[in-house]
C-alpha cells in the first residue's frame, strides 16, 4: 500500500472536530431487487442510506423465502468439508440448462466458512477446496452465517468474482476508498476556521452545519466490478471500521474500544491524523512438494495505521510513521477480530473475501487448473451458464459526525480503506509434505457429489 492510499478526511483543528464517515453498506444476499441489499436501500443514482430495522426485517424475510434451508448433512458441522469445482459448474450448467434458480447449497458453498485448503485432483480434472462448514441461517438483519459459530458463510459469487478479477488485479490492485469531494473538505475547513466553541459547550450543536457543508463523499472501488456484491463489501467493511473506531457503532467485543475512547486523554497533533486500513493477513503457504496440495494459514485480515500529515492548504502526505493511539487500537481490532466478524458479519464477508481473492490468484499463478485437467470456462465467465446479480453501483454517502477532545483540541478525522493484495500472500511459500497427506485423505472418499466430509 502507498502511503497516499485510502484518505477520506485527514484534517485537524483546535476549535471542534467532526469525523466524518458514511452511512452503512452491508453486503448483499442475491435475491433483493437492485436497490435494496442487506442493510441498506440504494437508489438507481447510486446514493446509499441506512434501511431502517423494518426494512432489514422485510429484506431479511424476502431473502429466507428465496432460499432453501439446508438439507440432510448440510445440517450437520464439520471441520473439513470438501467442494469440487468441476462439480460446482457441473450444477451451474444444470440449473441454465433447466432454466431453474441456482440451488442454494451452490450459492453457499456448502457451507463453508474458510477455505484452509487446495488440493488439485488431476484423475478427476478437478480442483478441490476444503475447509470448516455448518448450516447456514439468516440474521435479522440478513446477513448470513454458519447457525453454530456465528461466522460468515462463504458464497459461490465472491469466488466467481475474485476468478474473473484475477488479471484486472494484476493491472490495478483490489481496494476500496471513501473521500470528501474537494469542494465538501474546503467547505468543511473554512466552517470550521470560524467556529468558537464557549467554556463547556459541545460542539455536536453543530452537527448539521458540519455535515452540510462537508457534502457528500464519493466512493472509489477498484480492480473488481462495481456492481458486485464483493465490491460492496469492500465498502460496507470500510464503513463499519470508522463506525466502530469513531464510537458510531460498539463493537460488543471485550478488547476492542473506540478509539475516541483511546485518545480522549491523549495529546492530539494539529496537524497530524490516524489513517486505517484492512490488508491480507495470512502466514506462508504450505505446499507438497509436487505442488498439488496447499494449505492456507491465518485470520486473513488485519489493521494498518499510519499518520496522515495535513498541509496549510488542506493537502495531505504521509507522515511515514503511525500515531501510538492509532497503532494500539489497530493492533486491538487485528487482534479481536475473529470476534468481532461475528458481533459485525461485514467483517466475516471480508475474511471470506481475502480467502477466495487468494485462491482465485493461487489458481491462477500456480496454473493449478492446468495440472488439474479442469476447464473453468463456466466459473471464469467464458460461458453463460451463470450471470451473477448486478446490483446499482454505490457511488456516494451521506456524512456522520462524532467528536473527541484530546489535551490540545479537538480531531477531525475520517480516513481509511481495504486493500487486498493476494499477489502478495502467493508469493510467500514452504514447503511441507504433511499437507500431501490431508490431501490423501480427502481425495480417498470416491462415493461422492460435488461436495463430501472427510
Amino acid at each position: 500500500m502507498t502511503s497516499s492510499q485510502f484518505h477520506s478526511l485527514p484534517f485537524v483543528t483546535s476549535v471542534a472536530a467532526v469525523v466524518c464517515i458514511t452511512t452503512s453498506l452491508h453486503a448483499g444476499i442475491g435475491t433483493t431487487t437492485g436497490r435494496a441489499v442487506g442493510g441498506v436501500l440504494i437508489s438507481p443514482e447510486g446514493i446509499v442510506r441506512n434501511a431502517t430495522i423494518e426494512e432489514q426485517r422485510e429484506l431479511a424475510n424476502v431473502a429466507r423465502a428465496a432460499h432453501q434451508d439446508p438439507q440432510g448433512d448440510l445440517t450437520k458441522p464439520t471441520d473439513m468439508r470438501m467442494i469440487s469445482l468441476a462439480g460446482i459448474q457441473a450444477e451451474l450448467k444444470k440449473s441454465h440448462d433447466a432454466g431453474k434458480p441456482v440451488p442454494s447449497d451452490v450459492i453457499y458453498m456448502a457451507g463453508l466458512t474458510r477455505i484452509e485448503y487446495v488440493f488439485v485432483d488431476a484423475d478427476n480434472n478437478d480442483i478441490i477446496l476444503a475447509g470448516p462448514a455448518e448450516p447456514w441461517q439468516f440474521r435479522e438483519d440478513g446477513s448470513v452465517v454458519g447457525a453454530v459459530s456465528g461466522k460468515s458463510t462463504m458464497r459461490l459469487a465472491d469466488l466467481i468474482v475474485a476468478l474473473r478479477s484475477v488479471e484486472t488485479a494484476r493491472k490495478e490492485a483490489i481496494s476500496c476508498s471513501i473521500e470528501p469531494t474537494a469542494e465538501g473538505r474546503q467547505n468543511l475547513r473554512k466552517m470550521l476556521s470560524r467556529l468558537r466553541l464557549q467554556p463547556g459547550q459541545n460542539p455536536a450543536i453543530f452537527e448539521a452545519q458540519l455535515k452540510e457543508a462537508f457534502g457528500p463523499q464519493m466512493i472509489l472501488l477498484s480492480g473488481v466490478p462495481q456492481d458486485s456484491r464483493f465490491a460492496r463489501i469492500l465498502v460496507a467493511s470500510d464503513y463499519d471500521m470508522k463506525r466502530v473506531a469513531l464510537a458510531l457503532t460498539p463493537s460488543n467485543v471485550q478488547g476492542l474500544p473506540s478509539y475516541l475512547e483511546m485518545a480522549q486523554n491523549n495529546r492530539q497533533s494539529a496537524t497530524q491524523n490516524p489513517r486505517w486500513w484492512m490488508a491480507c493477513n495470512y502466514e506462508a503457504l504450505v505446499k507438497s512438494n509436487d505442488e498439488l496440495a496447499w494449505k492456507l494459514s491465518g485470520q486473513g485480515v488485519k489493521t494498518l495505521t499510519e499518520q496522515d500529515i495535513v498541509t496549510e492548504d488542506g493537502q495531505v502526505v504521509s507522515a511515514g510513521k503511525s500515531d501510538q493511539v492509532a497503532q494500539k487500537w489497530a493492533d486491538a481490532m487485528t487482534e479481536n477480530y475473529a470476534e468481532l466478524a461475528k458481533q459485525i458479519p461485514v467483517f466475516g464477508d471480508l475474511q471470506s473475501i481475502m480467502d477466495v481473492t487468494v485462491v482465485a490468484t493461487l489458481i491462477t499463478q500456480e496454473r493449478l487448473d492446468q495440472k488439474a485437467g479442469i476447464d473453468m470456462a463456466g466459473l471464469k465467465g467464458q460461458t453463460d451458464i451463470v450471470e451473477l446479480t448486478s446490483y446499482a453501483v454505490p457511488k456516494a454517502i451521506a456524512p456522520e459526525c462524532s467528536f473527541v477532545r484530546g489535551r490540545s483540541g479537538w480531531v477531525v478525522t475520517a480516513s481509511g480503506g481495504v486493500e487486498v493484495n493476494a499477489f502478495e500472500v502467493v508469493e510467500n511459500q514452504e514447503v511441507d509434505e504433511q499437507v500431501k497427506e490431508t490431501r490423501g485423505v480427502a481425495l480417498a472418499v470416491t462415493d461422492r457429489g460435488w461436495w463430501w466430509n472427510k
